[in-house]
């Protein structure tokens, strides 16, 4: 249990903690000192290696997840109120993260790769609204995890 419960934390460190540096921080310095020429192949490199991590990172989180309700608490009916949130919320970080991936992600790679910075400047910016919401709920969740057991 408590590798499982490692491997969890670590792994929405790496989802919820990236989006946070890429919104908060990248995101706005990126945006001031370059133009789209430079500023889209950027996001798309730099989203390709995060993405490879976030994939790693719901894998982990699932697995370690339902290891953790099923082995802990003999399922869903034996798991607290914070469970089900945290459950709840991370498919929906999941299907958010999916879609951003498979769309607007998948569109912006090859925006860049035609040169067509305007089409590009579209799918960033909806990447970056998808990514504003599940960081948000992101935030949350880690909230939900850290503090649910005491309610």
């Amino acid at each position: 249990m408590m590798i499982a419960n490692a491997l969890h934390l670590l792994s929405a460190v790496i989802w919820v903690g990236g989006m946070f540096f890429a919104y908060m921080a990248l995101r706005p310095v990126a945006a001031s000192l370059l133009e789209p020429p430079l500023r889209l192949p950027l996001w798309g490199q730099v989203f390709r290696k995060f993405f490879l991590w976030v994939w790693k990172a719901v894998v982990l989180l699932l697995a370690t997840g339902y290891w953790m309700v099923f082995e802990g608490f003999g399922g869903f009916a034996g798991a607290g109120t914070h469970v089900h949130i945290m459950h709840g919320l991370g498919l929906v970080m999941v299907g958010l993260f999916a879609y951003v991936f498979f769309a607007p992600y998948k569109k912006l790679t090859k925006a860049v790769a035609d040169k067509d910075f305007p089409s590009g400047a579209g799918h960033l910016n909806r990447i970056r609204q998808v990514i504003l919401v599940n960081m948000s709920i992101g935030l949350i969740v880690v909230v939900v995890a850290s503090g649910g057991r005491y309610w």
